[in-house]
């Protein structure tokens, strides 16, 4: 493994990524924000602050996760949500977000936003010059893109999202054939691949990559193609090739 990213759906992961190249030399660890309740929302502070972490691995911002206001309404909670969007428009502090990770080269991450959500979040990204984006796990739910919306998402300069923890663990729920057909529907060149795993009780990550790749393999990926989607365009969008 070249590299890996932290993710928290709560706390910055920025410095976690520091200490974890101190302990690993050599091991390329980024880390990022996801713009949940826990940092205040959708904060252009909190993004900010994040940049000026020592040694500038705070590379991903995720728009909001599982605050999000179409994960709460998909969860059918009663509870505080965290919007990006009005009546079809994105809010102001999105958009300034969005300046922020265009000024600092960071990547954009979707988040648990809807499919049109998403595309309007690319569409913008793009004219404010944002140079890296990724549609997180596009095709689960609370996202739920179509092949065709997942497809011009791909089309508009985004990567589309697989996750593995959909394929093996406690939480799968995708079949290895589905997944490759569906990348294949996409463009295996605009796919990336994550594992989404080491939560309580499902594999770690790498254990549960070999399992992913040994799956896809059988679901006929050649190895070129799981390298593609697994090594060559993840570095890509993290700015590493």
């Amino acid at each position: 493994m070249r590299g890996l990213v932290l993710k928290s759906h709560y706390e910055p992961t920025a410095a976690l990524a520091g200490l974890a190249r101190r302990e690993a030399p050599g091991l390329a660890v980024f880390g990022g924000i996801a713009l949940n309740a826990t940092v205040g929302g959708v904060n252009p502070a909190a993004v900010e602050r994040m940049t000026r972490v020592e040694g500038g691995f705070g590379r991903i911002v995720w728009m909001p996760t599982f605050d999000s206001e179409n994960q709460v309404r998909f969860n059918k909670e009663t509870r505080p949500f965290v919007s990006v969007s009005r009546a079809g428009a994105l809010l102001p502090e999105v958009l300034t977000v969005l300046d922020l990770i265009a000024k600092y080269d960071l990547v954009l991450a979707t988040g648990h936003s809807t499919a049109t959500e998403d595309l309007l979040l690319i569409r913008e990204a793009r004219r404010r010059g944002v140079k890296h984006i990724v549609v997180t796990h596009a095709l689960l739910a609370p996202v739920k893109m179509t092949p065709e919306q997942a497809r011009q998402a791909g089309s508009l300069g985004a990567y589309v999202e697989f996750v593995g923890n959909a394929l093996v663990g406690k939480t799968k729920s995708v079949e290895f054939a589905d997944y490759a057909k569906a990348m294949r529907t996409i463009g295996l060149d605009r796919v990336i691949l994550s594992s989404d795993l080491e939560q309580k009780d499902n594999p770690l990550h790498p254990d549960g990559l070999e399992q992913i790749f040994a799956g896809l393999r059988a679901a006929g990926l050649s190895v070129a193609e799981i390298e593609t989607i697994a090594k060559r365009n993840p570095a890509t969008l993290l700015g590493l090739d």
